[in-house]
């Protein structure tokens, strides 16, 4: 079982974010997840390991395939259709996975994505397709492992964690300037991948660290800095990507993905074990919510046979 760690006395920065906090109200109930069931089946031979998920208004869900350097689009009726191919380095030394990796999505409300790749030369970054297919670099960040993606539109800022390094990085979406915008010992890895999944909520960035089995809180400062990172939940040992469940509360569906598990973290941190192998998992890796829906991604990174795949559930809130 997992739970938040309790929170101190703050000032300034930190005062803000605990106050947006304290006025979110806190669930003790997991909501019921039904009729979990893989939506399709992807093709390892291809490098079909879903990676990241970015939903469409629609119901369809826009996924990376990390091993083929490709985003795809797949719809509620299984269907897939590839949208863009990143290109290939001409000598990858990718930090940590040693090969190119197409890795995290964020989707701006009109349509644009943006890419995280590893490549550990001059492409890695964060790329960005428009929904007219135009696929361009945005940012360069030699020598990562660019992983997981959120996107402040308000802002116009791309926040990316860097797995290797342990840290997030800040990005323009107007200019492309890239920054280290929080570091730190709860960041970094402990042996394989540190920072990982990364989520903007409730005036801060959420972050998974997958060697630590935590998840950190890092409020958005006034002056667009971080504030303290603050460990918010624990135990969550092989956590990947996760994802809120509702707007409402701090609470989340973790992906778990040694363990082929989704944990569900109420808001007070409570963790409870929701999805399993027995509903399709295999190495989940991202976890995406609307309203109804849960998207679960699975690249099957360990498993024998590899069943990468797109997993749905019905959420009812």
């Amino acid at each position: 079982m997992s739970r938040l760690r309790p929170l101190g006395v703050a000032t300034g920065c930190a005062a803000l974010a605990l106050a947006l906090l304290a006025a979110s109200p806190a669930t003790a109930v997991a909501p019921p997840l039904s009729d979990p069931h893989v939506l399709v089946h992807f093709d390892p031979a291809l490098g079909q390991l879903a990676e990241n998920i970015a939903l469409e208004p629609d119901g369809s869900a826009d996924v990376t395939f990390i091993g083929a350097r490709q985003v795809a689009r797949v719809g509620l009726d299984g269907s897939v259709t590839v949208r863009a191919t990143l290109p290939p380095p001409t000598d990858p030394d990718t930090p940590v996975v040693h090969f190119p990796a197409a890795t995290g999505l964020a989707r701006a409300e009109d349509g644009t994505l943006y890419i995280g790749y590893a490549t550990g030369d001059e492409l890695a970054g964060v790329w960005r397709l428009t929904p007219g297919g135009d696929l361009t670099q945005l940012a360069g960040i030699p020598n990562s492992l660019i992983n997981g993606l959120t996107l402040d539109e308000h802002k116009g800022t791309v926040y990316a964690a860097d797995s290797g390094r342990g840290v997030v990085w800040r990005v323009s979406t107007a200019t492309g300037e890239a920054s280290v915008w929080a570091s730190g010992a709860d960041l970094e890895p402990a042996g394989f991948v540190g920072a990982n999944g990364v989520r903007k909520h409730h005036g801060a960035i959420w972050v998974s660290n997958s060697d630590k089995g935590t998840v950190l809180r890092i409020p958005i400062c006034p002056d667009g800095t971080s504030g303290p990172v603050e460990t918010r939940i624990t135990g969550l040992d092989g956590i990947d990507d996760f994802g809120f469940t509702s707007f409402k509360d701090d609470a989340l569906l973790a992906a778990l993905n040694t363990s082929s598990r989704v944990a569900y973290v109420t808001a007070d941190g409570v963790a409870s074990i929701v999805l399993t192998a027995a509903d399709g998992l295999s190495n989940p890796t991202s976890v995406a919510v609307d309203e109804h829906r849960v998207y679960v991604t699975s690249a099957s990174f360990f498993a024998t046979p590899q069943d990468p795949n797109l997993l749905l559930a019905r959420l009812d809130q």
